[in-house]
């Protein structure tokens, strides 16, 4: 069905240009948001290294609800406001933090993770939620990941959006 393979890490714009890329590949056409988010989780997972989870948390109500994701078992439903998720979640903006422990609130739902990166996800001024990187490594995201990934979603929000 697809055969795609990520690019070269040690060059991030090139690597988020190649996933921003292959995640338009495996949406076009489709209009199912849990599908589409399936597919981008398990694109993201494969192109990015050093990663522990990948996946999406929908807004639905007053808080965020797992969605479709690479990795191991998450929490399910997170409120607004609170940890990395409901943060970036309330604030509308990105959360990059290079270490979850030093972050009030955190809430730990992998002990092995150590950075987080979340992107909040808008379409036409409404957001549906958040996507959420973590890694087992410190400061494993930067202000190129950050970059790379607002892209991202920016490209996938109308996919995404119920």
């Amino acid at each position: 069905m697809f055969d795609l393979v990520a690019g070269d890490s040690s060059n991030k714009s090139t690597l988020y240009a190649d996933l921003r890329s292959a995640a338009g590949a495996v949406i076009a056409g489709e209009h199912d948001a849990i599908a589409n988010m399936a597919n981008v989780a398990a694109l993201i997972w494969h192109f990015l290294p050093d990663l522990n989870w990948a996946g999406f948390y929908r807004l639905i109500g007053d808080e965020l609800v797992l969605g479709p994701f690479q990795g191991k078992a998450a929490c399910i439903r997170i409120p607004l406001g609170k940890g990395v998720c409901g943060t970036a979640a309330a604030t509308g903006a990105t959360q990059c933090v290079a270490d979850v422990h030093a972050f009030p609130g955190h809430i730990a739902c992998d002990a092995a993770s150590v950075s987080e990166i979340v992107v909040p996800l808008s379409y036409e001024g409404r957001l549906i939620g958040v996507l959420d990187l973590d890694s087992p490594l410190p400061a494993r995201f930067d202000d190129e990941d950050v970059a790379g990934l607002e892209a991202l979603c920016t490209a996938i929000a109308p996919a995404l959006a119920d």
